[in-house]
């Protein structure tokens, strides 16, 4: 309806860049991931009116979420810059109407003669691409996405992101599994998507959506990913107003 799409436009305005021209971001301490996540955080944030209203926006059941798939690494640049810019804050608006899967692998190689991981970016992405499948593992895809978003937007990949988004995920629970043999199976396992991939990937980012790649999908995700998002919805009518066409 009018009245959803105007709903929408709004907190799209609040939380990001909007609609049409810009809009002060609110002052507060919190991400905007987590300004309607208690009353309190949205009062802080100045948002409490457009939380109230977002909680009344419910997808239709009926129809299945856009599915987005990323395959990147850790410490590539334009993974990074993807991830920050145009995944994170899209899903964050968008998260009731597209599923989200994060496979940290792209150009890595496994030489046939050494089994160990041999990365683009060296070593320490190999190490930043494990501790990510293994936060993925141990935490789910949802809450995963916060702490990854959390690690790309930072000078190092390394970082205690992991204390912020998932207290109750002990540092050793992620080392133990990037040390010992579950790091290994679950990158392996990613290998095994990556290499999957028809037609096979030729750079990272490389985004599918429903399983699927397309030149045009790709071209249009790294500059308007929320607009492309909202094409693919079977429900047109739910974002057609943020549409170009």
């Amino acid at each position: 309806s009018l009245k959803f799409l105007f709903l929408l436009c709004v907190v799209w305005i609040s939380l990001f860049q909007g609609c049409v021209g810009s809009h002060p971001k609110p002052s507060c301490r919190y991400p905007p991931s987590q300004w309607c996540r208690s009353l309190e955080i949205a009062i802080e944030c100045k948002v409490q009116k457009q939380c109230m209203e977002v909680k009344a926006i419910r997808p239709i059941q009926a129809v299945p979420p856009v599915s987005v798939t990323l395959y990147y690494e850790s410490m590539c640049p334009s993974c990074r810059v993807f991830i920050t810019q145009q995944l994170f804050p899209t899903w964050t608006m968008l998260q009731d109407i597209m599923a989200i899967t994060l496979v940290p692998f792209g150009n890595t190689k496994i030489p046939s003669v050494n089994p160990v991981f041999a990365c683009q970016h060296g070593q320490p992405e190999c190490r930043g691409n494990m501790i990510e499948a293994c936060v993925i593992h141990l935490t789910g895809n949802n809450l995963a996405f916060h702490i990854i978003y959390c690690m790309e937007s930072s000078a190092d990949v390394l970082s205690a992101c992991l204390q912020l988004y998932a207290p109750s995920v002990s540092w050793s629970a992620v080392d133990s599994c990037v040390k010992g043999g579950l790091g290994y199976q679950l990158m392996e396992a990613n290998a095994a998507m990556t290499r999957a991939l028809n037609p096979t990937h030729k750079q990272v980012p490389w985004v599918t959506f429903n399983g699927e790649y397309t030149v045009a999908h790709e071209d249009k995700a790294m500059s308007s990913l929320f607009h492309l998002v909202c094409q693919l919805y079977k429900v047109r009518a739910v974002c057609y107003f943020f549409l170009d066409e």
